[in-house]
């Protein structure tokens, strides 16, 4: 098991158990202590629950009313605010798939660009292994790749620096997160990269200071010097003006279908409830869909393993990751449908999207949430008026 997992085992009973055990300081200790970094190992104060909310072993719905039956909505409103934000970047991203699109493409010309400017590469390899000389960040280049975590407020740093010091593009930090973070999502991520970047919200940085790393991290970089005191935001592509949610795919079932998991969403027992005798179980792996680059094994080894507990004992899971895997499956095992949770924007959406356009694939339906069906609209501006819709669907999906 690589240090990576260790960390995080990728089961059931962790996540559960790290739930339970965050829950009773979700309110008043929360707020006050979130925003410190106290170092590899010490996240206790806060949930570290975003590697298994990202595959969906918990969702908002489960951690939301975990944290609500302890606590009273006004006094944990920072933490389920949190919670929120990541429906919010998912939902805005889903209304806006162009901006996805933009940044992949952005990786393929970037990629040319370091083999060819050996003073960006170098800066590049110095800044992924940890090796620039600024003594917080090389730190959390190494956290993050030893532990596929780092604290939300270190990510911040680390991006402004990589920035707005380093003089490195945007999309490869992004990149460079997504190919080792547990939790790494393409909107959750994509999009908090933009906003340090001054793409998000144009004009609007974030600036890692001296003061502010030295205080939150409780004095472990009390003398940072070299680093940039001006952020001046990136050059923003045109916006993208948010469309239609796409609608859920029709639920009928043929006789004959199988159950595919993927990164996204490995909760099979949720399908299992409306398609409860499938003939074949698999996961679909789509996290080399993420990059040009090679992903960190334990980002794929956490994902696969939570899928492969996640199925029922007796059953086998087989392995998939292109599209005509999938198409191989299906045939394999005689199917007439195929059954998945829904996959959102990002690399999973274009393995299922390839997969569609094969000549004789059998149908595909995706199965949305219902919160997801609920919240993403009204991801249409800043997150501020979304969050104003936060009790309503607290009433809807938490409290019924």
């Amino acid at each position: 098991m690589t240090n990576a997992l260790t960390h995080f085992p990728p089961t059931h009973a962790e996540a559960r158990a790290r739930l339970e055990q965050f829950a009773p300081s979700a309110a008043g200790q929360y707020a006050r202590t979130r925003n410190f970094d106290y170092g590899p190992g010490q996240h206790d104060n806060v949930s570290t629950l975003s590697p298994y909310v990202k595959v969906r072993m918990l969702d908002e719905i489960t951690v939301t009313r975990a944290v609500l039956s302890q606590h009273k909505e006004a006094d944990a409103e920072k933490f389920i605010a949190e919670v929120f934000w990541r429906s919010y970047w998912k939902g805005w991203l889903e209304l806006r798939p162009a901006v996805w699109t933009q940044y992949m493409n952005d990786l393929i010309r970037l990629r040319d660009d370091i083999q060819t400017q050996s003073g960006l590469r170098t800066r590049w390899e110095e800044a992924c292994t940890g090796q620039t000389g600024i003594a917080p960040f090389d730190a959390w280049a190494q956290e993050l790749q030893q532990t596929g975590y780092l604290h939300n407020h270190a990510r911040m740093w680390f991006a402004s620096i990589w920035i707005f010091t380093l003089d490195l593009p945007w999309q490869l930090g992004a990149d460079f997160f997504l190919r080792h973070l547990l939790d790494g999502d393409a909107a959750v991520n994509t999009l908090s990269w933009r906003w340090v970047a001054g793409i998000q919200t144009q004009g609007k940085t974030y600036l890692a200071t001296a003061e502010n790393i030295a205080k939150f991290t409780d004095g472990r970089f009390p003398n940072v010097t070299n680093i940039s005191d001006k952020a001046i935001p990136c050059e923003a592509p045109k916006p993208v003006a948010a469309g239609m949610l796409p609608p859920c795919d029709p639920l009928p079932l043929s006789k004959r279908y199988g159950i595919l998991l993927h990164g996204d969403d490995i909760d099979v027992d949720r399908l299992l409830l409306r398609a409860k005798d499938p003939v074949a179980f698999a996961y679909a792996d789509a996290t080399a869909g993420h990059t040009t680059w090679q992903m960190a094994p334990h980002v794929g080894q956490f994902r696969a393993s939570a899928a492969q507990g996640a199925v029922p004992a007796d059953a086998e899971m087989q392995l998939l990751s292109t599209a005509q895997s999938i198409a191989d499956w299906a045939s394999q095992h005689n199917m007439e449908q195929i059954v998945a949770p829904y996959a959102p924007v990002g690399p999973m959406r274009d393995m299922l999207t390839a997969y569609r356009a094969i000549d004789g694939a059998v149908p595909l339906s995706l199965f949305r949430r219902p919160l997801d069906s609920a919240a993403w609209p009204h991801a249409t501006k800043g997150f501020f008026p979304f969050r104003k819709h936060i009790p309503a669907l607290i009433g809807e999906f938490v409290r019924r």
